[in-house]
C-alpha cells in the first residue's frame, strides 16, 4: 500500500492565514489548519463545551487581536479569554458597504424619520 501514516498526519500550532479574512488556510501543502466543521460545532454544542467552542470560533480562528491576547495570557500564566471581533465579520460589512448600504455597528437603531431625512 503506497498510503502511510507518516505522509499523512499533519499538525499545526501556528501557520499562515488567509489576508482577507485572517482564518488559517486549509491543507497540509499549504501547512494550514483542520476545518472545523458545522456538525463539529453541534458535536461540541450537544456536550455543553462553550468554552471551547467560544475559543475554536474566535481567538483560534480570525479574530487578530484576540489571537494576541490569548498568546500573551499563556505566557503570563493566565487563565482568560477575551474575545474580539472575528475578522469575517469586518469582511461582511465591508460586503454590504461595497453593496452602497450604510452599515454601522453599535450605537442606537435610527428611527423610522431618521432614516428618511
Amino acid at each position: 500500500l503506497g498510503h502511510l501514516v507518516a505522509d499523512k498526519i499533519h499538525a499545526r500550532a501556528v501557520g499562515p492565514y488567509s489576508l482577507v479574512t485572517q482564518q488559517p488556510l486549509g491543507g497540509k501543502a499549504q501547512y494550514g489548519g483542520q476545518r472545523f466543521g458545522e456538525m463539529e460545532v453541534w458535536a461540541l454544542e450537544a456536550y455543553g463545551a462553550a468554552y471551547t467552542l467560544q475559543e475554536l470560533l474566535t481567538v483560534k480562528s480570525d479574530d487578530v487581536q484576540g489571537r494576541t491576547r490569548i498568546y500573551e495570557s499563556i505566557v503570563k500564566g493566565d487563565n482568560s479569554l477575551e474575545a474580539g471581533t472575528p475578522e469575517s465579520f469586518n469582511v461582511l460589512i465591508k460586503e454590504m458597504q461595497s453593496l452602497g448600504l450604510d452599515v454601522k455597528v453599535g450605537g442606537q437603531a435610527p428611527t423610522f424619520m431618521e432614516s428618511v431625512a
